[in-house]
């Protein structure tokens, strides 16, 4: 399991000089060879420097382990962070998570059962009072309730869920290219990660060990654009983000148990206060302070002048982020930095850029909890297990979407930058590798979480920390993407949502035929070829434009269409000043539309999304053209 392997080492449990030095020659599990040649000087170093500078301070380091729990606690932990504490026979704070069961797929209701099966046995062997079953939470109040409002009142049950086949999945096309180190595959999101495996696991897939020698060799994915286009972090709105992460977390632990691992998390880690302001600051409390200055600060300002300072002056040093500086250079740095920083006498100019990166890293180790947190590093750690690349990345990509949106955000301002150096590494000597070895320790080892390592793990522990490091590097694009399958759940636990406040409305029959006679409408459309809509810009103009959509209409389309007519036809604009950045290009354009209302929050739309199959989905939202928020505002 997962549990037994995924714990990486302890500073003082170094392996003996010539395994330090030398290559990787063998391995436990499938990639035996995907390491080899490649030297984990850089790893040891680092690890070497970290102890010296906690020695300092009479602080250890290490990375999390998994403390052990009583039997069904874990079970019920998790069942709390899935949004299911009802489950439990406990007051659940937000009741509107149960209707989330019936948005679940095969393989994510499994993984539901699997854990409410061992609460309810470890419940029993305690003889404590029975957990509820599941099909009393959707028990309706009243005998008297007509077979319609059951219908449409309450989800499909997880108990019929998990005991009738779904025929439709049977026949979903499952495509799965052959695998062929350097080219590039298809990386599909459009079905559940743990549904391909399923299909894979079912039909004796063998996946092929791969040999990762440097960074040209990795594998290039493309997530093929279905009709409703792609949709990245960010592009949905608050409201939509905060139902990903449980919907991650259920699709995770499905993957893993179809795959035969374990998910082991720790729990969560209570932060010391301190009195320092910029170093061993919670995240979120830095966030707070930052946004007192700069509101909609989404990374620690501390960070983002750190990163601005190497990107200016340290991207060409040889040796950046490898080479240490001064311990006492940097404490004294530090120091500075706490006094002068906000106050904005500090002198990034007169810094060394060694230091730079060794304040960076420090920044990084300091910080209360891990920037992986303290809950998750296990899982992260643990995804070296995985034997097939592409499963792994699927671990990460769901990672990454449970991680909170403030370590989200500021793991994605470091990768950002961690690319920008392996980028230049003719000038700074510094490779993917290179970069990946040396910033693996400042990412999973930490100060504030014990732990113990299996004699002789040490190296694979290492290498494997090293590899999850360059895979999130290497692949962030495709990790920050919201998989399209994520989405539908989310529209349709948005829709299960609204359906179930309609139904505390007294009207209850007439609200039923309302609900049927939309669906009727829906169903027509659906059949319709083409469709006449309004998209509006109240900000550009003061009527809203009609556009003819069929089947070949995109959003950039539409967005060249309504440049057009900004440009030819004299509409009556609010104001045009920097509008348009080039001649009706949609890749230079301030503008974007969105798609709002109905069920989904708010979604920016991908420029390759088919707009009448997304009215067919969702033909209660509005469509708004906006300017892009990382452009220039234009009023």
């Amino acid at each position: 399991s997962l549990s037994s392997r995924h714990c990486p080492w302890k500073m003082n449990q170094l392996p003996p000089k010539s395994a330090v030095a030398s290559p990787v020659s063998e391995s436990t599990n499938s990639r035996g060879e995907a390491l080899d040649n490649l030297s984990m000087d850089s790893f040891w170093l680092e690890v070497e420097n970290i102890k010296q500078s906690a020695e300092a301070e009479q602080e250890e380091c290490s990375l999390a382990d998994v403390k052990t729990q009583e039997e069904g606690e874990a079970e019920a932990e998790w069942l709390q962070d899935a949004g299911l504490a009802e489950l439990l026979g406990e007051p659940a704070g937000d009741k509107d998570n149960l209707v989330l069961l019936s948005t679940l797929t095969r393989t994510q209701a499994a993984a539901v059962q699997r854990r409410l099966d061992t609460y309810s046995r470890s419940r029993r062997r305690r003889n404590k009072h029975p957990v509820r079953d599941v099909r009393d939470i959707f028990a309706t109040s009243s005998s008297q309730d007509t077979a319609a409002e059951k219908e449409e009142s309450s989800p499909d049950p997880l108990w019929h869920n998990l005991r009738t086949s779904n025929t439709q999945r049977k026949t979903q096309d499952y495509s799965c290219t052959v695998r062929n180190p350097g080219k590039e595959e298809v990386f599909n999101m459009d079905v559940a990660y743990s549904e391909q495996a399923a299909v894979l696991l079912k039909g004796s897939f063998l996946s092929e060990s791969r040999k990762l020698k440097d960074g040209n060799a990795l594998t290039r994915f493309k997530i093929p654009k279905g009709r409703l286009g792609v949709t990245r972090i960010g592009d949905l709105s608050a409201q939509d983000m905060k139902k990903i992460p449980t919907l991650a977390l259920i699709e995770l632990t499905a993957l893993c148990d179809i795959l035969g691992f374990e998910l082991k998390r720790n729990k969560a880690a209570k932060l010391k206060t301190t009195e320092k302001r910029l170093f061993g600051v919670p995240l979120n409390t830095l966030l707070e302070n930052d946004q007192k200055l700069l509101p909609n600060t989404k990374v620690p300002l501390l960070l983002q002048a750190l990163l601005s300072c190497l990107e200016k002056r340290g991207l060409e040093t040889e040796g950046i982020l490898r080479v240490s500086g001064s311990q006492t250079r940097i404490k004294s740095l530090e120091q500075k930095l706490e006094r002068d920083f906000y106050s904005g006498l500090f002198r990034w100019d007169d810094v060394h850029q060694n230091d730079v990166s060794g304040l960076l890293k420090r920044f990084i180790r300091e910080l209360p909890a891990p920037l992986l947190t303290a809950e998750y590093l296990p899982a992260f750690a643990a995804v070296q297990n995985i034997p097939d690349l592409k499963q792994r990345l699927q671990a990460l990509n769901l990672l990454i979407l449970i991680l909170p949106e403030s370590n989200r955000n500021t793991l994605k301002a470091l990768l950002e930058f961690l690319s920008k150096v392996v980028a230049r590494e003719k000038n700074n000597k510094m490779n993917l590798w290179n970069v990946s070895t040396v910033m693996a320790p400042n990412l999973f080892m930490h100060k504030g979480l014990p732990n113990k390592i299996p004699e002789g793990k040490e190296k694979q522990l290492a290498e494997g920390a090293a590899d999850v490091v360059r895979m999130m590097i290497h692949y962030q694009d495709l990790l920050w993407t919201v998989s399209s399958f994520l989405v539908a759940q989310v529209r349709k636990l948005n829709e299960s949502n609204s359906r179930r406040y309609q139904f505390c409305d007294k009207r209850i029959k007439n609200l039923l035929r309302k609900i049927h006679a939309d669906k009727d409408k829906v169903e027509k459309n659906q059949g319709e070829p083409s469709k006449v809509v309004k998209v509006h810009a109240s900000l550009l103009l003061k009527d809203s434009l009609e556009v003819h959509l069929n089947n070949a209409t995109r959003v950039a389309d539409v967005l060249r269409q309504f440049q057009k007519n900004l440009c030819q036809n004299g509409w009556n604009i609010v104001n045009t000043v920097n509008l348009l950045k080039c001649n009706n290009s949609t890749e230079c354009t301030n503008l974007l539309l969105y798609e709002v209302g109905g069920n989904i929050g708010e979604h920016c739309l991908d420029p390759d999304t088919y707009l009448l199959d997304l009215y067919h989905i969702n033909p209660h939202a509005e469509w708004i053209i906006k300017q892009n928020p990382s452009c220039p505002r234009m009023f």
